[in-house]
């Protein structure tokens, strides 16, 4: 399985960024999908995840600003930045909980590669 990310860059504060991941491989069914961020010196953090189903998750420093979307049958996932702020800037990594097979309820977690955010004047 892969995850491959796209649309981090350079956004000027209050400034929007869209990113993009799409999951590639032996998927059977994708539980959870979700980006996490890591900041210079700082532990990797959750930002947004949401289910199959739609039910949403995100840490509460981008609430109102940030919206994460899903399309199932093609297995990506989005995450739209809005209202940018300098604290926003680190490396964002697409997460997923996967189903390989049918025939199991194993999950196995899988990262994309990150992609650089970077929020400044």
């Amino acid at each position: 399985v892969q995850l491959q990310a796209s649309g981090g860059g350079l956004v000027q504060p209050g400034g929007s960024l869209r990113l993009s991941c799409a999951a590639s491989g032996s998927i059977f069914r994708i539980p959870v999908m979700g980006w996490f961020r890591q900041a210079p010196e700082k532990q990797r953090e959750l930002v947004a995840s949401t289910t199959r189903v739609g039910t949403t998750n995100y840490a509460d420093s981008v609430k109102g600003r940030f919206t994460i979307s899903r399309d199932n049958a093609k297995n990506t996932v989005n995450l739209q930045m809005d209202s940018l702020k300098p604290d926003d800037t680190a490396v964002y990594y697409c997460n997923a909980r996967v189903i390989r097979s049918m025939f199991s309820t194993v999950e196995s977690t899988y990262w994309g590669q990150g992609t650089l955010v970077t929020v400044s004047s």
